[in-house]
Parts: structure tokens; C-alpha cells; sequence
């Protein structure tokens, strides 16, 4: 009976041990998404926090943001809204009220789909916010 007892924790052991190396780590899962986006332009706009100032969070992410990537059409990849919570400094306030990011192909045509969608975008803003947005290009090496 031991013998029976002590064989079946074997195998049951070994079966959890070879089921748990088959599995991705999620590690290598967030590895290969950055290596997807490696390469990509990556325009961050940023909106400061500071007293009084306001940001409808709501209005961003079901019209804003929609909106401004329609006009970036097949040179969208993604994007991503980020709603800020609190400073990475323990008694420091939020740096930024929110943060939308797009990722897209190529810088040219970015701007290309912009340009001429400039004054619809900036005459948005008031819809969902009193802050002079901060805007970073940059490009994902990793």
C-alpha cells in the first residue's frame, strides 16, 4: 500500500513537472510582445497634472482618442490610454493627469495623416480637458 501511495506522488509529480516546463513563462510573453513593437514610432501625449486643472477620462477614451485614430488608418498599430494614479515619490503630486500613446509605422505618414486633421484635434480638447498637452515622439528599440 506505501509502495502504491509513494509510486502515485511520483507520477503525479512528474506529470505537474513536465506540464509546468511545456508553459510560456511570463517572461517570455512580455518578450515577445516588445519584440512586435520594436521599431514602431511611438507618439506619447501627455497631459500635466497641476491644481485645478481637468481631464474627462470618459470623453477621452470613447471619443478623443477614437476620433484621432481614425485618422491615422492603416499606419495605427494600436494605442493605449493611461489614467495616472499617483508619483512614483512617496508625498510627490501626480505628474501626469493621463497619458495617450499610439504606435504606429511610419513617422511620415503620421504626420501626414495630422496635418491636415490639426485644428479638429486641438478644437477637441476642450471637451475633455483645460491642460496644454505635453507630446513625445520616440521610437521603441525594445
Amino acid at each position: 500500500m506505501k509502495f502504491k501511495l509513494i509510486l502515485s506522488f511520483f507520477l503525479l509529480t512528474t506529470c505537474f513537472v513536465s506540464f509546468s516546463q511545456d508553459m510560456p513563462s511570463g517572461k517570455s510573453q512580455n518578450h515577445d510582445i516588445a519584440v512586435t513593437e520594436k521599431g514602431l514610432i511611438k507618439i506619447s501625449v501627455m497631459y500635466p497634472y497641476a491644481e485645478g486643472k481637468t481631464f474627462n477620462m470618459e470623453y477621452y477614451e470613447t471619443k478623443h482618442m477614437p476620433m484621432v485614430a481614425g485618422f491615422l488608418g492603416a499606419n495605427l498599430v494600436k494605442y493605449t490610454i493611461e489614467k495616472g494614479l499617483s508619483s512614483g515619490i512617496p508625498n510627490q503630486p501626480l505628474p501626469f493627469m493621463a497619458i495617450g500613446t499610439f504606435y504606429v509605422k511610419s513617422l511620415s505618414e503620421y504626420q501626414a495623416a495630422i496635418a491636415p486633421n490639426r485644428d479638429a484635434i486641438r478644437a477637441d480638447f476642450i471637451n475633455y480637458t483645460n491642460v496644454v498637452p505635453v507630446i513625445l515622439v520616440s521610437e521603441v528599440v525594445k
